[in-house]
C-alpha cells in the first residue's frame, strides 16, 4: 500500500496489502490483542491503533518492506538497547518483512505501556 489508507477498520486496512504483508500484519494485530485483550481496535491516523480507556496504546501499519511498529512513543526509549537491530525513531520501529518479527519483544513493549497506561489519571 503506497497511499495513504482510506480503511475504517482494520480488516479492511490489512486486506489491501500482498498476502505476506497481511500474514504480518495479522500477527502484529493478534500479539497486541493478546497482550492487551482489553484495548480496542480503530483506526487512527490512517492506521491500525489499539486504544485503552480513550488513549492510544500502540499503532502499526504496513509498508513495502517493513511493518512499523508505534508504542507512542515511550515504548522505543524505554527498550532502546534492544531495539539496537532494528531502524528506529522518536516513536517507531520498522520490523523487517523478510525477517521474522520479535514476539517476545513485541510482547514486553505493549505490556510496558499498559503498566505505563495504568499509572496515568485516565478520566
Amino acid at each position: 500500500m503506497t497511499a495513504r489508507s482510506t480503511a475504517a477498520t482494520i480488516d479492511a486496512y490489512i486486506a489491501g496489502f500482498p498476502a505476506a504483508t497481511q500474514e504480518a500484519l495479522q500477527a502484529i494485530r493478534a500479539l497486541i490483542r493478546e497482550a492487551a485483550p482489553e484495548a480496542t481496535e480503530t483506526i487512527s491516523y490512517a492506521i491500525p491503533t489499539f486504544d485503552l480507556k480513550g488513549r492510544h496504546l500502540a499503532h502499526f501499519a504496513g509498508y513495502a518492506r517493513h511493518i512499523g511498529f508505534y508504542p507512542v512513543p515511550t515504548g522505543i526509549e524505554a527498550f532502546k538497547e534492544e531495539l539496537s537491530a532494528f531502524k528506529t525513531g522518536k516513536g517507531s520501529v520498522q520490523f523487517p518483512l523478510d525477517q521474522p518479527l520479535p514476539v517476545d519483544l513485541i510482547r514486553r513493549i505493549v505490556a510496558f505501556r499498559l503498566q505505563e497506561h495504568a499509572g496515568r489519571d485516565v478520566k
